[in-house]
């Protein structure tokens, strides 16, 4: 379905994945906020079952399958967090995933897919092959897609984790999210805007990867090209559907720089003694390079997740 999704299917999704997500906390920090001249309120999506909010969506996604696409399983490409998720709410459904990673994918990601039982087939990096080698396995086993954003469901699930940080946090001034592919934004977007419209929604992008930033600025739809960025979450670039519903729907979408990615990933852990990936540090990277337009105002920050390769850690 390429329709916008709407609070009620929002929440439609929430009540029907309540069951299998964990509700994560909204945490904060009075010396971040000292720092930063704001109230943070962070939207702890690394305490999500597989570490980050993808969950959300693959499981709404697979509960709405019919018997006939049960049968078959589902299929997806992921550089990790996706793929995770697909294949622990595939297997808590009794449903066979197969996931194309690009052998590029972090070591802890790689792990966490087997060790959920998908069959895994690694391809090389780059959207291109991805697609080809996920089409492939459609074929070959007759399972169903779960685009990682590019799908109704997995973006309605997505846009839980805002729907949740309004029921906990009133009077938001702003609410900043990741955005790889738009899934996470698309859904925060339609979310906060469906409650309130009067609340800013923005998109923290690596300016490295700034195919988002680029196709929102220009109005025209505008993939990456072989992005380079520790965000490894966030390399790839929107589709028709996630671009429309942002475009629509948010106000703006922020760059940010790789050295202020890092630093502001040490200082979650640091300060808040949490894990936070890099891709979910770009959010308060966006907050700490725009001290102007985000100084005395309640800010919702999504961490999208904490999934990190404790071996590689770039501080």
């Amino acid at each position: 379905m390429n329709r916008v999704p709407s609070l009620d299917d929002i929440r439609s999704a929430h009540l029907r994945i309540l069951p299998y997500i964990n509700r994560t906390p909204v945490l904060t920090s009075g010396q971040l906020n000292r720092i930063y001249g704001c109230s943070l309120f962070f939207k702890c999506e690394n305490f999500q079952k597989t570490g980050s909010f993808k969950f959300r969506g693959a499981v709404n996604a697979v509960l709405q399958l019919n018997e006939e696409q049960k049968k078959g399983g589902v299929v997806t490409h992921s550089s990790g967090n996706h793929a995770a998720a697909l294949s622990l709410a595939a297997r808590m459904n009794g449903i066979g995933a197969y996931i194309v990673m690009p052998e590029t994918s972090p070591d802890v990601k790689k792990k966490a897919v087997a060790g959920y039982g998908a069959g895994i087939t690694f391809c090389k990096p780059g959207q291109a092959q991805r697609e080809a080698a996920c089409r492939e396995l459609m074929n070959e086993k007759k399972a169903t897609l779960i685009h990682p954003y590019d799908n109704f469901n997995v973006i309605c699930g997505q846009g839980t984790a805002s729907l949740e940080l309004l029921e906990e946090v009133k009077d938001l001034d702003v609410v900043v999210a990741p955005v790889g592919g738009g899934g996470l934004l698309g859904g925060t977007s339609c979310c906060v805007k469906g409650t309130d419209g009067r609340i800013r929604v923005l998109g923290a992008e690596p300016v490295n990867a700034n195919d988002a930033w680029k196709s929102f600025k220009t109005g025209k739809l505008t993939p990456s090209v072989n992005p380079l960025t520790i965000a490894d979450g966030l390399l790839t670039s929107l589709s028709e559907l996630t671009f429309n519903i942002i475009r629509n729907h948010s106000d703006d979408i922020i760059t940010v720089s790789e050295k202020s990615i890092i630093e502001s990933m040490k200082l979650i852990w640091e300060r808040m003694k949490i894990i936070a990936e890099p891709s979910s540090a770009t959010v308060l990277a966006a907050v700490g390079e725009n001290p102007g337009q985000f100084r005395g105002k309640r800010i919702g920050l999504i961490i999208s997740g904490g999934n990190v390769d404790l071996t590689r850690l770039p501080f």
